[in-house]
């Protein structure tokens, strides 16, 4: 059968087809000298290169000693914002808390501010920055949300720049109830957002909605009241629940069936149980703690719990970073997650967007990331450098290191 391409590869290393959860996430599919053929931008077959090649004929694309894996799925950015908050940075390490900053004008406050301020071609214009670093760190999906307007005019602008960017990352858009605006109160932001969700809808700018349920934030009750009015317009949810706090943002993630629930650092065992029950994704965001100086998730009891797990980087600019390489090396070096695991992880995030991708599968897009590295083991150990070769989106090479 003759097909557009067959890559040969020194091994292959995948998750299985399917939600992963708890310990079905250390069972991968590793093939040595394998390949995989491709055909409209599909994958036809994978397995061994003598199986493959003897099946098919197509253009030979051979990376030998390389190791490939399904592009990466980052299901929890905040792509679009301008205000980096560097200074901060020098601040915490001098010893002041949060509080102190945004008392001094810092916080997302700061990033409100100037995102407000940027024209729409500054904002896509830094957004694709990020894009092209993610690209060339092995990522093929993103999740972006909305979330440094905090008004109508500037959420909706947020939006309208995930939906016109043209990108060889595939962009999923989320509307985010990110904080209160300094001009307003909890309910009278909640009343607007729930005012917004129509033109949102009708525009087709957003396909979730997420709100940070979280102390001194949104409440579980007004969390749950703009959950409610977005799932009657067919939203689908996802969560920023307990990280700083257990406030039940976890059963609240269980009660209204989201796909996601994100960050997760204080939520209750029995939550956590909640979500098991109904397939809800733990969405893990090591590069937060790491960043605020704090503890890490406990991703071995949740993988106990039998929980499936997703990591993101939650890029934004308290946490910024593009790589869920360094990623998938803070959540084996900080919270004891196998490399098999973290590879499970890219289905995962998959699975709480709603798209068949983060693996190697017959009929699956082919996003294919092939890293310079021995064997799949490599993820997490080798650290602090880019390991990404080649980035194939759809069956096309869209970026190769030089």
């Amino acid at each position: 059968m003759k097909v557009d391409t067959i890559f040969t590869v020194s091994e292959i290393a995948t998750p299985e087809n399917k939600l992963l959860k708890g310990k079905e996430m250390q069972n991968i599919v590793v093939i040595k000298d394998g390949a995989v053929a491709v055909d409209n931008g599909k994958i036809i077959d994978f397995g061994k290169e003598n199986e493959i090649r003897s099946k098919y004929t197509g253009e030979i694309i051979s990376f030998e000693g390389k190791t490939m894996l399904p592009g990466f799925v980052d299901s929890h950015t905040h792509l679009v914002f301008s205000g980096t908050r560097e200074n901060e940075l020098i601040m915490k390490l001098k010893g002041k808390k949060y509080l102190e900053i945004l008392k001094e004008g810092g916080g997302i406050q700061y990033t409100v501010e100037r995102t407000r301020a940027a024209s729409k071609s500054k904002l896509k214009k830094e957004a694709e920055k990020r894009l092209n670093n993610m690209l060339k760190n092995g990522t093929t999906t993103v999740e972006a949300k909305s979330g440094y307007g905090l008004n109508r005019k500037d959420e909706i602008k947020s939006l309208e720049i995930l939906k016109e960017m043209k990108h060889d990352v595939d962009i999923i858009p989320t509307f985010l109830v990110h904080a209160i605006p300094k001009e307003s109160n909890e309910k009278d932001y909640i009343d607007l957002c729930i005012d917004m969700l129509d033109e949102i809808k009708e525009r087709d700018l957003a396909e979730f909605v997420d709100i940070f349920c979280e102390k001194d934030v949104f409440s579980v009750r007004e969390s749950e009241r703009f959950f409610e009015a977005a799932k009657k317009k067919g939203f689908k949810l996802r969560i920023h629940a307990d990280e700083i706090e257990d406030t039940g943002g976890a059963e609240l993630a269980a009660k209204l069936d989201a796909k996601s629930a994100d960050h997760l650092l204080k939520a209750s065992d029995k939550g956590l149980k909640m979500m098991t029950e109904k397939n809800i994704v733990a969405t893990l965001l090591p590069g937060t703690p790491f960043s605020l100086f704090t503890d890490f998730p406990n991703a071995r009891k949740m993988i106990d719990l039998n929980l499936p797990i997703a990591l993101a980087t939650d890029l934004n600019p308290n946490c910024y970073t593009e790589s869920l390489q360094f990623i998938f090396s803070l959540a084996v070096f900080k919270m004891k997650m196998l490399p098999e695991e973290c590879i499970s992880s890219i289905k995962n995030g998959a699975y709480s967007l709603d798209r068949n991708i983060g693996c190697i599968d017959r009929g699956v897009n082919a996003d294919l990331v092939v890293m310079d590295i021995p064997n799949h083991r490599h993820i997490g150990y080798h650290f602090g450098v880019n390991l990404v070769s080649t980035v194939i989106k759809n069956g096309a090479i869209v970026w190769e290191s030089i």
